[in-house]
């Protein structure tokens, strides 16, 4: 059992409470930061899990917190923005990233495991959220050559209990009677399940041979977006029909729904549903881990009956990734 100290930036999330169980199971120590320490008690039931009060955007705060560390875990990431100029995206994955970097630096600490995004790339048209994710990739990784040791994680859609993707859908599908709009129905990705994202995380932390890797990770299956939506309204019995919307008028969708409190789809939203989220080369394999099918965990968590035998007609469409 390992007795390392760990920093986890962006613990708070989705993906940090389930990952904080693999590395604390595996006898890890976890330091997590947040701004508001009182939302986040339920994870001082873990005896090895310290929860600090702090400005992570504060370099004196961010040296402080890792200073002790054996490494450091970076998973801060947003969908959306307040605004519409990029500003936000460039804050969370690029300047946080950069005083991620120097803190390392200044204070020695030479893992750094990094959540990326599957099609980041710096030079990204149109999606701020892919550039800026790529920007922020970038720059951990030639960070390298100031002795960094760098391993960056690019998932597909995460999906598991407390997923902010099938269960947004649930929601969205409940309130909306009778047709369901949908924008960009024909995008297709490879939803990965947040425990391989986790268990792929531990495995790279104590394996040597991911440093310096860009580590694209997806589920077993490719779905388009609509036979995601169809799988999620079978799982919680709610009968709609999904109009699937025109490259136009999901262009128009998203430009009225970003005005929408809680902004559940924006224009960056579309863009980045314009390019396919399915890998050539799915890194969970390299790590030895078998993909999970979202029929292995989906409908434990969105409904209460098992469905018997899975969704067949989804899966008969479902194509390997």
């Amino acid at each position: 059992m390992s007795q390392q100290q760990l920093c986890i930036i962006g613990g708070t999330g989705f993906v940090g409470h389930h990952l904080i169980n693999y590395l604390t199971r595996a006898g890890y120590n976890v330091r997590v930061p947040t701004r508001r320490r009182e939302r986040h008690r339920d994870l001082l039931v873990n005896p090895r899990v310290q929860l600090v009060e702090a400005n992570v955007y504060e370099p004196a705060v961010l040296r402080k917190l890792i200073g002790d560390c054996d490494a450091v875990i970076n998973l801060v990431g947003i969908l959306n923005e307040k605004g519409s100029d990029g500003q936000g995206f460039d804050r969370a994955h690029i300047e946080l990233p950069r005083e991620i970097v120097e803190a390392m630096r200044a204070t020695g600490v030479t893992r750094l495991l990094h959540m990326s995004a599957l099609n980041a790339y710096p030079r990204e048209e149109h999606s701020h959220y892919l550039r800026s994710k790529g920007q922020g990739e970038d720059l951990v990784h030639s960070a390298t050559s100031h002795g960094l040791q760098v391993t960056s994680f690019r998932p597909s859609v995460i999906f598991g209990p407390g997923d902010s993707f099938f269960n947004r859908f649930a929601t969205l599908l409940k309130i909306t009677p009778f047709v369901f709009p949908l924008a960009c129905a024909e995008s297709r990705m490879a939803p990965v399940f947040v425990g391989d994202v986790s268990e792929a995380i531990l495995r790279a932390l104590q394996t040597p041979g991911t440093i310096g890797k860009h580590c694209d990770i997806c589920g077993p299956q490719v779905f388009s977006l609509a036979e995601l939506v169809e799988y999620t309204a079978q799982q919680i019995s709610v009968k709609r029909r999904i109009w699937k919307l025109s490259g136009s008028l999901s262009w128009a969708q998203a430009r009225v729904l970003e005005y929408v409190p809680g902004k559940p789809f924006s224009r960056d939203n579309y863009w980045s549903l314009q390019k396919e989220s399915v890998c050539q080369h799915n890194y969970l394999t390299v790590l030895g881990i078998t993909p999970t099918a979202i029929d292995a965990v989906v409908p434990g968590y969105l409904s209460e009956r098992t469905a018997r035998g899975g969704y067949q007609r989804l899966r008969s469409k479902a194509r390997r990734g």
